[in-house]
Protein backbone atom coordinates (compact mmCIF):
# COMPACT_ATOMS: atom_id res chain seq x y z
CA UNK A 1 0.00 0.00 0.00
CA UNK A 2 1.60 3.81 -0.72
CA UNK A 3 1.64 6.37 1.30
CA UNK A 4 -1.04 8.41 0.01
CA UNK A 5 -3.53 5.28 0.33
CA UNK A 6 -2.81 4.33 3.39
CA UNK A 7 -3.57 8.51 4.49
CA UNK A 8 -6.65 8.60 2.48
CA UNK A 9 -7.86 5.25 4.84
CA UNK A 10 -6.55 7.37 8.22
CA UNK A 11 -8.80 10.33 6.92
CA UNK A 12 -11.91 8.24 6.25
CA UNK A 13 -11.80 6.28 9.49
CA UNK A 14 -11.38 9.72 11.62
CA UNK A 15 -14.46 10.93 8.91
CA UNK A 16 -16.21 7.83 10.22
CA UNK A 17 -15.46 8.09 14.21
CA UNK A 18 -16.55 11.87 13.98
CA UNK A 19 -19.31 11.33 12.46
CA UNK A 20 -20.68 8.90 14.71
CA UNK A 21 -19.42 10.59 17.97
CA UNK A 22 -21.05 13.17 16.28
CA UNK A 23 -24.64 11.07 15.50
CA UNK A 24 -24.66 10.10 19.16
CA UNK A 25 -24.55 13.25 20.73
CA UNK A 26 -27.26 14.70 18.41
CA UNK A 27 -29.44 11.69 20.04
CA UNK A 28 -28.66 11.82 23.38
CA UNK A 29 -29.38 16.06 23.42
CA UNK A 30 -32.54 15.29 21.54
CA UNK A 31 -34.14 12.98 24.34
CA UNK A 32 -33.02 16.29 26.77
CA UNK A 33 -34.63 18.79 24.97
CA UNK A 34 -38.25 20.66 26.33
CA UNK A 35 -40.39 21.81 23.92
CA UNK A 36 -42.80 24.66 24.04
CA UNK A 37 -46.22 24.36 22.80
CA UNK A 38 -49.60 26.38 22.64
CA UNK A 39 -52.94 25.03 23.28
CA UNK A 40 -54.01 25.43 19.84
CA UNK A 41 -50.34 23.67 18.72
CA UNK A 42 -51.71 20.31 20.94
CA UNK A 43 -54.63 20.49 19.02
CA UNK A 44 -53.35 20.48 15.57
CA UNK A 45 -50.57 17.83 16.72
CA UNK A 46 -50.26 15.78 20.32
CA UNK A 47 -46.54 14.73 20.86
CA UNK A 48 -45.86 11.44 21.49
CA UNK A 49 -47.27 10.21 25.32
CA UNK A 50 -44.93 10.49 28.22
CA UNK A 51 -42.75 13.52 26.04
CA UNK A 52 -41.85 16.29 28.43
CA UNK A 53 -42.90 19.38 26.79
CA UNK A 54 -43.52 23.03 28.21
CA UNK A 55 -47.69 24.30 27.67
CA UNK A 56 -47.81 28.28 27.88
CA UNK A 57 -51.22 30.28 27.57
CA UNK A 58 -53.62 32.13 30.07
CA UNK A 59 -55.25 30.66 32.89
CA UNK A 60 -58.86 30.74 31.69
CA UNK A 61 -61.33 32.94 33.84
CA UNK A 62 -63.51 30.65 36.41
CA UNK A 63 -61.58 27.42 35.46
CA UNK A 64 -59.32 27.44 38.43
CA UNK A 65 -60.24 24.52 41.35
CA UNK A 66 -57.84 24.28 44.61
CA UNK A 67 -58.34 21.16 46.32
CA UNK A 68 -56.41 19.37 49.34
CA UNK A 69 -55.93 15.45 48.84
CA UNK A 70 -54.16 13.39 51.20
CA UNK A 71 -52.58 16.48 53.05
CA UNK A 72 -51.19 18.05 49.70
CA UNK A 73 -52.43 20.82 47.65
CA UNK A 74 -54.14 19.76 43.92
CA UNK A 75 -54.83 22.27 41.25
CA UNK A 76 -56.73 22.08 38.51
CA UNK A 77 -56.98 24.92 35.58
CA UNK A 78 -57.62 24.97 31.73
CA UNK A 79 -54.96 27.24 29.99
CA UNK A 80 -56.19 28.74 26.64
CA UNK A 81 -54.20 30.66 23.64
CA UNK A 82 -57.65 32.04 22.29
CA UNK A 83 -57.49 29.10 19.87
CA UNK A 84 -57.67 26.08 22.35
CA UNK A 85 -57.75 25.30 25.73
CA UNK A 86 -56.47 22.36 27.62
CA UNK A 87 -57.13 20.89 31.29
CA UNK A 88 -53.91 21.09 33.85
CA UNK A 89 -53.17 19.25 36.65
CA UNK A 90 -50.58 20.52 39.43
CA UNK A 91 -50.07 18.38 42.63
CA UNK A 92 -47.74 21.26 44.47
CA UNK A 93 -47.87 25.09 45.78
CA UNK A 94 -48.68 27.67 43.27
CA UNK A 95 -46.77 31.08 42.50
CA UNK A 96 -47.76 33.77 44.49
CA UNK A 97 -48.57 35.86 41.18
CA UNK A 98 -50.61 33.07 39.53
CA UNK A 99 -54.16 34.05 39.06
CA UNK A 100 -57.00 33.61 36.45
CA UNK A 101 -56.41 36.00 33.40
CA UNK A 102 -52.54 35.63 33.84
CA UNK A 103 -50.06 33.88 31.75
CA UNK A 104 -48.32 31.07 32.91
CA UNK A 105 -46.20 28.36 31.58
CA UNK A 106 -46.18 24.31 32.67
CA UNK A 107 -43.21 22.20 32.67
CA UNK A 108 -45.13 18.60 32.17
CA UNK A 109 -46.22 15.59 29.91
CA UNK A 110 -49.73 15.09 28.17
CA UNK A 111 -51.77 11.61 29.57
CA UNK A 112 -53.85 9.70 28.04
CA UNK A 113 -57.01 10.94 28.86
CA UNK A 114 -55.89 14.48 27.27
CA UNK A 115 -55.33 16.38 30.73
CA UNK A 116 -51.82 18.01 31.02
CA UNK A 117 -50.04 16.79 34.42
CA UNK A 118 -47.26 20.28 34.84
CA UNK A 119 -44.48 19.14 37.41
CA UNK A 120 -44.26 22.52 37.46
CA UNK A 121 -45.61 26.28 36.98
CA UNK A 122 -44.60 29.35 36.57
CA UNK A 123 -46.43 32.45 36.27
CA UNK A 124 -45.57 36.27 34.65
CA UNK A 125 -43.77 38.30 37.28
CA UNK A 126 -45.39 41.42 36.50
CA UNK A 127 -48.03 43.28 34.39
CA UNK A 128 -46.00 44.11 31.54
CA UNK A 129 -43.78 40.56 31.14
CA UNK A 130 -44.84 37.91 28.89
CA UNK A 131 -43.11 35.16 28.40
CA UNK A 132 -41.64 35.07 25.74
CA UNK A 133 -42.98 31.84 23.82
CA UNK A 134 -46.65 32.71 24.96
CA UNK A 135 -45.92 36.28 22.49
CA UNK A 136 -44.93 34.15 19.82
CA UNK A 137 -47.93 32.08 20.03
CA UNK A 138 -50.44 35.07 19.87
CA UNK A 139 -48.59 36.35 17.13
CA UNK A 140 -48.64 32.86 15.30
CA UNK A 141 -52.37 32.49 15.77
CA UNK A 142 -53.20 35.97 14.84
CA UNK A 143 -54.15 37.68 18.34
CA UNK A 144 -51.54 40.35 18.49
CA UNK A 145 -49.65 42.16 15.86
CA UNK A 146 -46.41 43.47 17.91
CA UNK A 147 -46.65 46.65 14.51
CA UNK A 148 -50.44 47.90 15.69
CA UNK A 149 -48.93 48.45 19.25
CA UNK A 150 -48.76 46.31 22.70
CA UNK A 151 -50.80 42.82 23.49
CA UNK A 152 -53.89 43.08 24.42
CA UNK A 153 -54.74 43.00 28.31
CA UNK A 154 -54.54 39.12 29.42
CA UNK A 155 -57.74 38.93 30.55
CA UNK A 156 -59.07 39.22 27.53
CA UNK A 157 -57.03 36.75 25.72
CA UNK A 158 -59.40 33.54 26.21
CA UNK A 159 -62.53 35.71 24.26
CA UNK A 160 -60.06 36.92 21.67
CA UNK A 161 -61.41 35.83 17.96
CA UNK A 162 -58.37 35.42 15.08
CA UNK A 163 -57.92 38.34 13.07
CA UNK A 164 -56.77 38.44 9.40
CA UNK A 165 -52.89 39.39 8.78
CA UNK A 166 -52.39 42.77 6.83
CA UNK A 167 -50.53 42.18 3.90
CA UNK A 168 -50.45 38.71 4.07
Amino acid sequence: MTRKRRRLWIVLACGLGLGSATALALTAFRDNLVFFMAPSDLAKKEPPAGRTFRLGGLVEKGSLHRVTSGGHPTATFRVTDGGASVEVTYAGILPDLFREGQGMVALGALQSDGTFRASEVLAKHDETYMPKDVADALKKSGHWNPENGPPPPAATWNTLTPKAQAGG
